[in-house]
């Protein structure tokens, strides 16, 4: 269920999904693309274009870029070069390691400024003859700029499924997709160390090649149980293949003669991505894509360069309402002549983080007054780098240990605002030092379970200055008795001779707070 705070949260920004104008909102934005087997030694201008250039207050402009059909180690260096010389870029542009195969590559390209790579690894093996034989199938891990906790860490497959409709090539497709579900669920593919670590989320982004979603290879992926599975965020399963129904999603071919009639291309995520909690697609977790427009704003999950406009054909330059003609001329001229493809995308926000005290002093209270505190708790996630809407909202409770007591209930935040007050209490029914917790659980944050530290002292209230008591305050009779007892020589009517309660028992300090009192003062 889509929590109150995520709820507020796409209502406020609807209107953004749509228009997504480039830094405006900041959410961690992952794409991919399958470029038509890039060798680095052309294309490089019609990339940028595709890349950066602004439509509308639109640009592609990913953080982390998923990409297939790389030809060699060379060429996935110079792509970098090229998105990091390209107007608009930030050039913090760099490529997790290029892995050798039997055929063209898939690879990954990220920001630094957005993401940190933790590891690039081969999860499963294909053979020398491709034509029988599956690809490699890649992992890469990755974490959110500015988290260091599991919550923030995404595994990204980006994958290249075999092509074609045969019943051969859906086998293969399924020994593929099989892989990567088996990996997902925590198994080891290809040896010791290559599964999936607990706790991390995972994507796969490729060029599936699938035309419908009840092929078995597909189903794999998608079918519930197990362990490792994948969602459609659009939630548009179908035949997709030559259908004008699913026109605004599709993304091959936009330069060939066959013309945009296939939704090859996809991103899936894994369940810990749809569940409203913490790091999530941002979007909606229940209402399907609008097949009506290619700008549903209910979701940021996007074709890049389809309006809606191209089936059958080739993409509509003159006139795209999506990218505007010179971004689609771009596409259409890095796909090549025949098989090429468009880009999708769509936005993550990152996970809360939790803004409190870590230790929070009482100091000394007086046995049976009321000992109250105020703390600030709520959400920190970094709006200057991810902005209030690209950080997931806060949901936490607090529990304090014997002794101390702290609101109840579930409470919420939002990033970039006021932090929530909350008056927490100790016990001072009894004398001594006092030491607790308060345990803050915010499930999806950066940092689930954070602990507070309390403490403080309860000291014994000041006797009384009839302290021989008699009935007659503050007599000479009081004083006697009082150094009396500073001597040892208390009576069981007699008050303590730790006059101010502190603990220390005939000092200067209990001396000075009787006269204080036996002069009409507070100890």
């Amino acid at each position: 269920m889509m929590s109150r705070a995520r709820a507020g949260l796409l209502l406020g920004c609807g209107v953004a999904l749509g228009s997504m104008t480039p830094g405006a909102l900041a959410q961690l934005r992952v794409a991919n693309w399958n470029i038509s087997f890039y060798n680095g030694s052309n294309r490089g201008p019609e990339i940028q274009t595709a890349v950066y250039s602004v439509f509308n207050g639109r640009s592609l402009a990913p953080d982390v870029f998923a990409l297939q059909e790389f030809s060699s180690a060379t060429a996935l260096s110079t792509f970098v070069n090229v998105l990091n010389a390209a107007p608009g870029s930030p050039g913090d542009w760099a490529a997790a390691p290029f892995i050798p195969g039997p055929d063209s590559q898939s690879v990954l390209v990220y920001r630094t400024s957005r993401a940190q790579l933790l590891q690039a690894l081969t999860i499963a093996t294909g053979g020398a003859n491709t034509n029988d034989q599956p690809r490699n199938t890649y992992r890469y891990d990755l974490r959110a700029a500015g988290y260091t906790s599991v919550e923030a860490t995404f595994a990204v497959y980006s994958v290249h499924l075999k092509a074609g409709s045969a019943s051969s090539d859906n086998a293969r497709r399924l020994i593929e997709t099989n892989n990567v579900r088996n990996n997902a669920a925590g198994m080891d593919t290809n040896g010791p160390g290559t599964a999936l670590p607990a706790g991390y989320h995972y994507i796969l982004s490729g060029d599936l090649n699938t035309q419908s979603a009840t092929q078995s290879a597909y189903q794999r992926l998608v079918a519930a149980g197990g362990g490792g599975q994948f969602f459609d965020p659009i939630r548009r399963p179908g035949a997709w293949n030559g259908s004008s129904t699913y026109r605004f999603i599709h993304t091959q071919d936009p330069s060939g003669a066959g013309g945009m009639d296939d939704r090859h291309d996809q991103i899936l995520l894994g369940d810990s991505l749809v569940d409203g909690q913490g790091m999530d697609y941002l979007g909606s977790l229940t209402q399907p894509w609008d097949l009506s427009r290619w700008d549903d704003p209910n979701h940021s999950y996007r074709c890049w360069g389809n309006d809606g406009t191209s089936f059958n054909t080739t993409l509509t330059v003159a006139g795209n309402t999506n990218v505007g003609p010179i971004i689609a001329q771009a596409l259409k001229d890095v796909a090549g002549t025949a098989g090429g493809h468009l880009p999708v995308f769509l936005e993550l926000m990152v996970p809360a983080k939790v803004a409190a005290p870590m230790v929070v002093d009482f100091g000394q209270v007086v046995q049976g007054s009321a000992a109250m505190q105020s703390i600030s708790v709520g959400n920190g996630g970094d709006v200057s780098l991810w902005t209030a809407a690209g950080i997931a909202g806060l949901t936490y409770t607090l529990a304090p240990s014997s002794g101390f007591t702290a609101p109840a209930g579930t409470f919420m935040d939002s990033a970039g605002g006021v932090l929530n007050s909350h008056s927490i209490s100790m016990s001072t029914a009894t004398v001594g030092p006092k030491m607790g917790t308060i345990t803050i659980t915010a499930p999806g944050a950066d940092i689930p379970m954070v602990v507070i530290s309390l403490s403080g002292t309860v000291v014994a209230a000041c006797g009384s200055a009839d302290f021989n008591a008699d009935g007659d305050v503050g007599t000479d009779a009081d004083i006697e008795a009082f150094f009396a007892c500073l001597g040892g020589a208390c009576c069981p009517a007699c008050g303590s001779a730790d006059f101010d309660g502190d603990g220390d028992i005939g000092t200067d300090a209990d001396i000075e707070a009787f006269f204080r009192v036996l002069a009409g003062g507070d100890c």
